[in-house]
């Protein structure tokens, strides 16, 4: 099947990045920086239903897709960690510093799985699954990311 012969598989793959060898996550979830520039200046409200909507649309995309490659997780399915990134940085100041550490904070919850994302992955339908491990690891990120933002502050 050719990897582009619907809409939801360009989502999906992160308009591409996560065809990257190597990296998928990390390099796809640049795409998730990308959006949150873009998003960052929306107001609170409209910033967090927008996410929301695309962390709804990602339970359709990423199923679809990992059906149609008939695989539970693939690793170019990269639409999580967009979505992820974008939990992670809610409220947060559009600025390169606090976009870095939310993308090193991200990938490295992402990565490491702590409890309970690793169960969340295991525990419910593919295209759940896919995604509410990420947007967990984006809470646990964001949870980091405003304490540290408290601290500095203080």
């Amino acid at each position: 099947m050719p990897l582009w012969k619907y809409p939801v598989h360009v989502l999906a793959y992160g308009f591409g990045t996560g065809l990257v060898p190597g990296a998928p996550g990390t390099i796809g979830t640049l795409v998730g920086v990308a959006f949150y520039w873009m998003m960052a200046p929306l107001r609170p409200l409209y910033y967090w239903a927008l996410t929301s909507v695309l962390a709804i649309a990602g339970v359709f995309i990423c199923e679809q897709t990992a059906s149609d490659l008939g695989a539970r997780d693939p690793g170019m399915i990269v639409w999580d960690e967009i979505v992820g990134y974008l939990f992670a940085m809610y409220r947060l100041p559009r600025d390169w510093r606090w976009l870095a550490a939310g993308f090193v904070v991200y990938r490295l919850f992402d990565v490491w799985k702590p409890y309970p994302i690793g169960l969340i992955e295991e525990g419910f339908g593919v295209g759940v699954s896919i995604m509410a491990d990420d947007i967990v690891a984006g809470v646990y990120t964001w949870c980091v990311l405003h304490l540290a933002r408290r601290a500095m502050r203080r």
